[in-house]
């Protein structure tokens, strides 16, 4: 089973959830019970994909599913950092069009609060 890694930090508005490893059909589900957990309602995720150095087409799915759930809530994923053969999945696949893509984790942040990140509260 691939080794996935993935670190939550409660911010002021909303969570960061930094995922490092391979991404996959053995874990995905296992990431996305995390998300549904660990994201306060109506509050935006940003994703730090910036340590994903795989991802398959449930990590994909997982990807659509949790910003179609966001957006049900009137809150967004912000997609962050993706580089390497995540990217060129969402390129591949025309996914990158249909998500809020940021070039790193501190533009994902203005974008969604203007601010840097609170300190960390406590670890989901």
């Amino acid at each position: 089973m691939p080794l996935l890694n993935v670190h939550c930090r409660p911010l002021s508005t909303g969570v960061l959830v930094t995922v490092t490893g391979e991404l996959d059909v053995t874990n995905a589900a296992d990431l996305e019970s995390l998300l549904e957990r660990s994201t306060p309602p109506g509050e935006p995720v940003v994703l730090d994909l910036g340590g994903l150095t795989f991802m398959d087409c449930a990590g994909l799915h997982l990807l659509l599913r949790q910003q179609d759930r966001l957006h049900r809530q009137a809150a967004r994923l912000h997609v962050a950092a993706v580089h390497g053969s995540p990217a060129n999945l969402l390129r591949l696949t025309g996914v990158r069009n249909a998500l809020t893509l940021h070039p790193s984790v501190g533009r994902a942040l203005v974008a969604v609060r203007g601010e840097s990140p609170s300190p960390l509260r406590e670890s989901c």
